[in-house]
């Protein structure tokens, strides 16, 4: 399946904005940990991939068959003192596509991306105990720290979220 994966990076949002909300609404209902609670809307997803593309965010999308199943930010930092790194947000494969390496699929490109745009260092947050755990520590990413009672879930438990990072 990985031969009929395309990765792009889309510049505008316009003619995405329904893919990428379904994405969005499917995902969270899945239990995702990426900010938002489910039950999510068509229209608060559409809402936020409006606002998301700025100078400092980079989106890729992977697809296959021109749908898109997949994707990740590039959070450029623009602060004076953090010019060498930038953050990966919203790591994110639709249900019916996972365990077919889109996620690093999505990881790889993203971090070729944040060499070309000279970062040297990478972070992220994910919840503690999900699969993505595994998929950051496979790509070499280091675990920094944890924090307890960061992200509330569904049910209102909080979870504890791990930080890593990575040298590039």
């Amino acid at each position: 399946m990985l031969n009929d994966i395309n990765i792009a990076e889309l510049t505008t949002i316009d003619e995405h904005i329904n893919q990428l909300s379904e994405l969005l609404v499917k995902v969270v209902e899945e239990g995702a940990s990426i900010g938002f609670l489910p039950p999510m809307t068509l229209s608060e997803a559409t809402k936020y991939w409006e606002a998301v593309l700025s100078p400092e965010v980079i989106l890729l999308a992977a697809k296959i068959n021109n749908q898109i199943v997949g994707s990740v930010q590039l959070i450029l930092s623009t602060k004076q003192n953090g010019t060498h790194r930038a953050e990966v947000a919203k790591l994110m494969t639709h249900p019916d596509y996972r365990h077919n390496g889109i996620g690093r699929l999505l990881m790889d490109t993203v971090q070729k991306r944040a060499i070309q745009e000279s970062r040297s260092l990478l972070v992220l947050d994910t919840r503690e105990g999900t699969p993505s755990n595994h998929l950051y520590k496979s790509l070499g990413f280091q675990e920094a720290g944890r924090i307890p009672y960061y992200a509330k879930s569904a049910n209102g438990e909080l979870h504890t979220t791990v930080l890593y990072y990575k040298c590039l």
